[in-house]
């Protein structure tokens, strides 16, 4: 991919947040004129990015700047395999993703928005996806794994958040996970994974997945309405926390980075597990309009929930088969 002037100004300012660099070095980093970096300046400020022009000293990418870049995330993630794209406005990264990997993109391609007008969940669901507060990222894998063990990339990924989630909060803030795609903080939800597929029927295995979290980071500027509020929140109650929505990217990425390449690791499975907010709970198992009462007694190797029904069967319940709501 080849960088215009500004992502360069934008990748070497990234790289030392908070210091000078004066006109005359980045053109001469850059090799261009210092008009082409002042009027590169002038564009990334019109985006949002809070650069300040000092005299006699140069440019400054501001410490507290919030804004979501791939220079950005790059800056934190240092080398690395991933071909990240940032852009404003999408309908919804997977399906932008699903295209893209129809025609050709290659394992790794990271497409994330600043918003999403048709954000997706699981079972048709939609996704809250303001401007702004949150990272709504899909990544492009090419994993070799049949459709039924398809399930341990939302699982795996699942733990990758929830370990983002505590990284960047210095633990602080523990996060938990709710079968089978859901990450919670302080019982209310924080992120949501959405895996899609492509099967290449001649082989039986995968012939792509699009993987996608939405993270809520910081509150919507009116904040959520009545109905999220109760069930959810976001991973920093204000503003405060400097260059944040980078920083999660960034260790999302770098989790994922670090997981198997086929996602099936017994470790992995073994923190999902601990990590669960439903096993020992009553929960309702619903399918359509059916509503099971249910005790969650495991998750078994399968990622498969494993409950007791009322009249005491026990049953292992697949993603495509229920939802699962806490009594």
């Amino acid at each position: 991919m080849t960088l215009s002037i500004k992502n360069k100004v934008l990748s070497e300012l990234e790289s030392a947040r908070g210091k000078c660099f004066s006109g005359a070095a980045l053109a001469k980093n850059l090799n261009v004129s210092r008009t082409a970096v002042w009027k590169a300046v002038e564009e990334l400020r019109r985006d949002g990015f809070d650069i300040s022009a000092v005299t006699n000293k140069g440019y400054t990418l501001s410490a507290d700047d919030n804004s979501l870049s791939a220079e950005g995330i790059t800056a934190i993630l240092g080398d690395n395999d991933y071909d990240i794209h940032v852009v404003h406005t999408v309908t919804s990264t997977n399906t932008v993703l699903k295209d893209l990997a129809k025609d050709g993109a290659k394992t790794g391609y990271v497409l994330i928005a600043e918003e999403q007008t048709a954000g997706k969940g699981r079972l048709g669901r939609s996704f809250y996806s303001p401007d702004k507060t949150g990272v709504y990222m899909s990544v492009l894998l090419r994993p070799k794994l049949t459709l039924e063990n398809s399930l341990f990339i939302t699982t795996s990924a699942a733990v990758a958040v929830a370990r983002a989630i505590e990284t960047v909060t210095d633990g602080k803030v523990k996060a938990e996970i709710k079968w089978v795609n859901d990450v919670f903080v302080n019982g209310k939800k924080v992120c949501g994974i959405l895996t899609e597929a492509s099967v290449d029927f001649e082989s039986g295995g995968l012939e792509y997945a699009v993987l996608g979290m939405g993270v809520n980071i910081l509150p919507p500027e009116n904040d959520f309405s009545d109905d999220l509020k109760q069930v959810a929140t976001s991973v920093f109650s204000d503003s405060k926390h400097t260059n944040i929505r980078n920083k999660l990217a960034a260790e999302i990425l770098r989790e994922l980075n670090c997981l198997p390449e086929n996602f099936m690791d017994e470790s992995t499975l073994a923190e999902y597990k601990s990590r669960s907010m439903l096993i020992g709970k009553n929960v309702y198992a619903v399918n359509g309009d059916e509503k099971m009462p249910s005790t969650v007694l495991d998750i078994d190797n399968k990622a498969r929930l494993v409950v007791k029904l009322d009249d005491g069967t026990e049953k292992a319940l697949s993603t495509g088969e229920v939802s699962i709501k806490l009594t």
